[in-house]
């Protein structure tokens, strides 16, 4: 179980979209990124919301997603990551490769998870106290999946046995914690539908320049954290040159800054990473922010107001 620090913060780096491959001059700088980022915020925990690598244009996928994440290793930083659809779209690795590797790489707190359908890497990670004890907070991780070969087209959603298990993990944890939720939050590779509702119909703060690459079927995984009432926040990649959040129903819903230097982009739009904390003494409350390729900070994104007003039918 991690931990709080003694004065009470527990600190997360969010990385998405790196799109490793050979090792090439792209792949050097988004290394050159992501261990300055982690130099400046010193960090409890790195998490990697996939497409760590590319693998399709990996020559070794195996030894490309090693090269990807050496920023954390190196730096002796606790790590997880989830799967994106483009981790294991080659021929030459499968997701069970993937895991077994990152679990044999310091650091690394992602589990194999039970099986569940097609997905991988399900991690319940839980957060003690400064003190130590039971959990003051908890992280859940899912494999969010990648093309569907379902006539609908598009992307894969999130299962009902994902959903079930996530379901197991809160009610587990409420137990545990006297019958009150243990305050969360998730992290998963393609957005769900309902950021489409918060861009439309909400205040957003920060860019949307692609549009959102969801599941064009929503199973409920929104609804599940809204009824559970334990999950406050949401991390999701994807759609590289997107960056905003807002808040839907009470909970925040979050796009990471894309931070693969050899992705695609956007001229003028530099790589980063998003940075989370979480105080002990208000682990439901966090406060988040952006830290950017040339070293500088954002704490105030660019408002953006709905663009759409419901109508009575």
């Amino acid at each position: 179980m991690l931990q709080f620090r003694e004065n009470g913060t527990f600190t997360i780096v969010q990385f998405t979209d790196i799109h490793w491959k050979n090792g090439g001059p792209e792949d050097e700088a988004s290394y050159a990124l992501m261990k300055q980022v982690i130099q400046r915020e010193t960090p409890d925990l790195v998490v990697f919301t996939g497409d760590v690598i590319h693998s399709e244009a990996c020559r070794d996928p195996l030894a490309s997603y090693g090269s990807a994440v050496r920023a954390a290793t190196e730096a002796g930083v606790k790590w997880a990551a989830v799967f994106g659809n483009h981790d294991a779209d080659s021929p030459h690795v499968t997701k069970e490769q993937l895991i077994a590797l990152q679990q044999n790489l310091p650091g690394c707190v992602t589990e194999a998870g039970p099986q569940l359908d097609d997905r991988l890497g399900n991690t319940c990670i839980e957060i003690a106290a400064s003190g130590g004890g039971q959990a003051k907070a908890a992280l859940y991780l899912l494999d969010s999946g990648g093309d569907t070969d379902h006539p609908v087209g598009g992307y894969q959603w999130i299962t009902h046995s994902q959903i079930g298990w996530y379901k197991e993990q809160a009610g587990r944890l409420l137990l545990e914690n006297g019958g009150e939720p243990v305050p969360a939050l998730a992290f998963f590779h393609i957005p769900l539908p309902e950021y489409n509702e918060l861009w439309d119909y909400h205040t957003c703060y920060g860019v949307n320049y692609e549009g959102m690459g969801c599941a064009k079927v929503n199973s409920g995984l929104f609804a599940a954290f809204l009824e559970t009432g334990d999950v406050r926040g949401t991390f999701t990649g994807h759609d590289h040159i997107n960056d905003f959040w807002g808040k839907l129903h009470g909970i925040r819903l979050h796009y990471g800054r894309g931070t693969g230097c050899g992705a695609y982009g956007r001229e003028g739009m530099l790589r980063g990473a998003r940075v989370i904390r979480l105080n002990e003494a208000a682990p439901a409350a966090f406060t988040t922010w952006l830290r950017l390729e040339d070293g500088s900070v954002v704490e105030a994104q660019p408002v953006h107001k709905p663009e759409k007003v419901w109508k009575r039918v």
